[in-house]
């Protein structure tokens, strides 16, 4: 027999003082919607502990509360409201409250030429943090793309010069010859390499910005990029983007530079942070570049 009041051990005093910077839960499932798009997103939901006597905070009523967010538009008022309920729950014991949630954002991109489209996913995260009446939120985004090496590009042309040399040397030049010359493997006999590279952008969203600009943060890295991974593809899209890497080459300083610039020039940001990856096809190592501005790190 169940009795009339069940004992709650957290409720009570702790042998061991001190306060703690943060308790709470992470890996939350929680379905929500970005930019109008649906998200099963992971949520982390915590508040510090202050009072060094407390045994610990009450992690139902922030589990609870999370479902003010279920299958709605994340939006920086919503989530300053929810840190705030979070706050008012546990208003003897916790100064300060952060959410974070991670999920990926799926989008339908257009093909370069043909009429074909498919879907691409992107990884994104919203994390919010909330000390009295201050609120910050940020905006995190990864964003897939292809790098040519620049060192490699300028080492395959020294060779297809050489072996045109070996070729046409000390003979007279015809058109169609040198045409055909260049449409055989014994003419372009080397190529350049190239590599799936991710750049993860943090932005600081600026006050009054209610909608996170997932969209067009999205738009501005791969029009600075220039090489935005593909979804479905004809042959035609295949060759442009060939030659958009072909145009396109970089390191990942030139990329990392790149996005400082476009991201500077955004709207609704007030600080970010950027690091781009290149996953090396010639090194077993890979290499990255990272920079920002007005920025520091929260925990």
């Amino acid at each position: 027999m169940m009795p009339e009041t069940l004992e709650d051990v957290a409720a009570g005093r702790t042998t061991t003082r001190g306060v703690l910077n943060w308790v709470g839960m992470e890996g939350i499932a929680l379905p929500v919607r970005v930019a109008e798009h649906p998200v099963d997103a992971r949520v982390s939901a915590s508040v510090s502990l202050d009072d060094p006597d407390a045994k610990g905070i009450h992690m139902s009523r922030l589990y609870l509360m999370l479902e003010e967010l279920a299958e709605r538009e994340l939006e920086v008022s919503r989530l300053s409201g929810l840190l705030e309920g979070f706050l008012a729950s546990h208003a003897d014991l916790s100064r300060r409250a952060r959410i974070a949630l991670t999920g990926e954002l799926t989008l339908r991109r257009p093909a370069l030429i043909s009429p074909l489209a498919g879907w691409k996913g992107y990884p994104v995260a919203l994390r919010s943090w909330r000390e009295g009446n201050s609120v910050e939120t940020q905006v995190e985004l990864t964003v897939g793309y292809s790098s040519t090496c620049p060192c490699s590009a300028a080492l395959a042309r020294q060779l297809i010069q050489q072996q045109f040399d070996r070729d046409f040397g000390g003979e007279p030049l015809d058109h169609a010859a040198i045409r055909d010359w260049l449409g055989e493997s014994q003419g372009i006999l080397a190529t350049p390499h190239s590599q799936r590279s991710e750049a993860r952008i943090t932005v600081r969203l600026a006050q009054g910005v209610d909608v996170p600009p997932w969209l067009a943060l999205i738009e501005r890295v791969e029009q600075a990029l220039g090489t935005a991974l593909q979804t479905a593809v004809k042959r035609v899209d295949e060759q442009a983007f060939a030659l958009a890497n072909g145009q396109n080459t970089m390191f990942c300083e030139d990329a990392a530079r790149r996005l400082h610039r476009a991201l500077s020039e955004a709207p609704d940001i007030t600080g970010f942070h950027v690091r781009v990856e290149h996953a090396e096809s010639l090194h077993a190592h890979d290499a990255v570049a990272e920079t920002q501005a007005d920025w520091w790190w929260r925990d």
